[in-house]
């Protein structure tokens, strides 16, 4: 193969948009943040959302045709509190339509088992009945699934699951690279955090209703055709039906795709569809999309 295939063959606006969401985080977190730290921290939560988001294009085969090599290009961990390792194998379990929104096999699924939450006490049940609203899930939805994701990996830990235990273990260096550079940046360590948590806020506002319980697999992948600010920084993830179908569909390519077959989308997944994020925010903001049980699947009485 010649170096200009070679060349063809990248994913050029993948890797050109990678590059310029490390140098909005640099700026960011350096000069911006020496200038005036709210906007540094505003900019370094938008960069930490991007990051998210070019990270799930890696998991999916991007830029480049090596693994190793794709993911090598996001291995600092700018979101900080995530494993890539295990956000990658929990999201491509989660790829199983199948299973979408089963509490117990989907990695990403917000709903619980019936008989699970009859058990809990009152005050996790308002927490968790808060969460399921928009508001609830920007403010402690971080805090939420971060400790969910932990809890279950530490009992996966614990049953000597190894490929979990390595997913941690190579987390520390990759979290000691943003570690350093915090030394050394104008920006504290705890506007990185605050940064951190707003960039882990917004992305909620993606996997919010991304799917509901629905007797059929194929109704439970959500549309919202939005093409702003929102749609860009979810790398076109609003149109989720059709990542979901063509996953190695690249990002920058989604849209065409949907546009093209507009109906067979809406049929596919049942008209399961909002027509931009100010409407889920007019619709959910303060009123819950789902009960936390979920109201089809149960397994413990």
């Amino acid at each position: 193969m010649t170096l200009w295939q070679k060349a063809r063959d990248i994913e050029w606006p993948t890797l050109i948009l990678l590059a310029a969401t490390y140098f909005v985080w640099i700026l960011s977190t350096m000069w911006l943040s020496a200038l005036w730290l709210p906007v540094g921290i505003v900019i370094t939560g938008l960069a930490i959302a991007q990051f998210a988001s070019l990270q799930h294009e890696i998991i999916h085969g991007h830029p480049f045709k090596t693994k190793a090599l794709n993911q090598a290009l996001v291995f600092p961990a700018l979101p900080l509190f995530i494993p890539f390792l295990r956000f990658r194998d929990t999201h491509l379990a989660h790829h199983q339509d199948s299973i979408l929104t089963d509490p117990y096999d989907d990695p990403e699924s917000n709903y619980m088992d019936g008989g699970e939450w009859a058990r809990l006490p009152s005050w996790m049940q308002t927490l968790l009945l808060f969460n399921n609203r928009l508001l609830g899930r920007l403010t402690v939805g971080p805090v939420i699934s971060q400790l969910s994701f932990m809890r279950a990996d530490w009992v996966a830990i614990r049953n000597k699951d190894l490929k979990v235990l390595m997913g941690w273990v190579w987390h520390i260096p990759a979290m000691g690279i943003v570690i350093i550079w915090l030394i050394y940046a104008p920006m504290p360590v705890w506007a990185y955090l605050v940064a951190t948590y707003l960039g882990l806020s917004i992305l909620k506002i993606r996997t919010f209703l991304e799917h509901q319980a629905h007797e059929k697999a194929r109704g439970r992948t959500v549309i919202i055709e939005d093409h702003g600010p929102l749609a860009f920084l979810f790398l076109n993830n609003n149109l989720h039906v059709v990542h979901h179908m063509h996953p190695k569909l690249p990002w920058y390519r989604l849209p065409a795709v949907y546009r093209a077959n507009v109906d067979r989308y809406l049929k596919r997944n049942e008209g399961y569809y909002f027509a931009s994020y100010a409407q889920v925010f007019r619709d959910y903001f303060w009123k819950a999309k789902d009960p936390v049980p979920h109201p089809i699947w149960r397994r413990n009485p």
